[in-house]
């Protein structure tokens, strides 16, 4: 396959080889068509390193109008899904789910990482269905799925929830997840996740400080717990709380989780949407310390989070959305912002970087638009997405306009 006429990140315009899954050639000149060869033209369109999500909840996705949060907030939200969770089957969760991973494909993601609810009221249905769905789609999008733990998880009344967290890795589940800074014992709580990832031989995603409220930080612990060998994979998702701490605080825990190699997922939308609720005046954002993080060298990602459920009741499975609340709340540089969704993200993941190089994945998206800034700030839906060298999702945009208007009669 060539694709010709391609603006780059760092607006070169360049004809790009794909050969098999990954790219061959990517040269500045014409390069000339093989026999047979496909040929894709991309004049007037930005090649790009495909994004990635890190973050979602395709179980909860589109239910916003079943699932009522009159207060808005996380504790509210939380409170509504666990008992509507009870009437959901596996059908039903298998085909919102997979409505909300077509979504993320035509507009341009390659892989998704997936948290997905186990516990009472839900025990392993959600968990399956994700299994299915990961199966039936494994040809357009790579899915991670990541078992949620419910609360409570410590204690004499976690013991089920702990034991389904262990049935569901074995059951198909990658990662071990779930909230410990909402447990009633949330260092006893990350003891016992990062013990059962240990024993699985298996990463962690955790949500961790989901609040604004001041108390622990469960990041400096995930940091000391980890830290000095142990060997898979950690992400720490949300972390609201550090964003509040004085500076100080901000750049030791930062450089206690670049030392751990913990990567942190930011959520701009859905954190945007829950966090400082009641705050009149001065509100703070709800993101992570992002200036911090950064500065000490720690892998920034950032997700989408939840598609119009009761966490969050907008949302449309694009990271183009997430990388311009990431410029508009997070001041990030728009390029910075689309390296959140898509390298920083294909790290978290443990994915290999794509720089639209030879030898490089062919994973990418080529958007209409003149320029990568453009394409952040446009968010046109006129998109091709490739993956693994193969077109996958084709979405083409026509706009008539009437304009001049016509020359009125006398």
């Amino acid at each position: 396959m060539l694709l010709q006429g391609a603006t780059l990140l760092d607006g070169r315009v360049a004809d790009v080889r794909i050969d098999g899954a990954h790219i061959g050639d990517v040269a500045l000149d014409r390069l000339v068509p093989r026999p047979n060869e496909e040929i894709h033209d991309l004049a007037g369109r930005v090649l790009l390193p495909s994004p990635i999500e890190p973050h979602a909840h395709l179980d909860k996705a589109y239910t916003a109008r079943s699932v009522s949060n009159p207060a808005g907030d996380l504790a509210g939200a939380i409170a509504a899904w666990y008992q509507y969770r009870r009437t959901l089957t596996t059908a039903d969760i298998a085909i919102r789910a997979r409505e909300a991973a077509l979504a993320g494909v035509v507009r341009g993601v390659t892989a998704i990482r997936t948290h997905v609810d186990v516990g009472e009221g839900i025990e392993l249905r959600a968990l399956e269905a994700l299994v299915e769905v990961r199966a039936e789609l494994e040809s357009i999008v790579t899915i991670e799925i990541v078992a949620m733990t419910s609360r409570p998880v410590t204690g004499v009344a976690g013991a089920d929830n702990r034991a389904l967290l262990r049935a569901a890795l074995v059951a198909g589940a990658d990662l071990v997840g779930g909230a410990p800074h909402v447990d009633p014992d949330p260092l006893s709580c990350l003891e016992f996740f990062v013990e059962t990832a240990a024993e699985f031989a298996c990463g962690m995603d955790l949500h961790t400080d989901e609040t604004l409220a001041p108390g622990r930080l469960g990041l400096a612990d995930l940091a000391r717990l980890v830290a000095g060998g142990f060997p898979h994979p950690v992400t720490a998702s949300h972390c609201v709380r550090l964003g509040a701490q004085p500076l100080a605080v901000q750049a030791r825990v930062a450089a206690a989780v670049a030392a751990a190699g913990i990567s942190v997922v930011t959520l701009p939308q859905t954190n945007l949407y829950l966090q400082a609720r009641g705050v009149d005046t001065s509100a703070p954002r709800g993101l992570t310390a992002l200036a911090a993080l950064r500065q000490a060298g720690v892998n920034v990602a950032a997700g989408g989070d939840n598609i119009r459920d009761p966490f969050n009741p907008l949302g449309r499975a694009d990271p183009l959305e997430t990388a311009g609340l990431l410029v508009a709340a997070g001041h990030l540089d728009p390029i910075d912002a689309y390296h959140a969704v898509s390298t920083a993200a294909r790290i978290a993941m443990g994915r290999p970087p794509v720089a639209v190089a030879p030898g490089d994945p062919a994973d990418l998206l080529a958007i209409w638009a003149p320029s990568a800034d453009a394409a952040i700030a446009t968010a046109s839906e006129d998109r091709r997405v490739y993956r693994r060298g193969c077109l996958v999702a084709t979405t083409t945009v026509s706009t008539q306009l009437a304009w001049p208007p016509p020359a009125r009669t006398p």
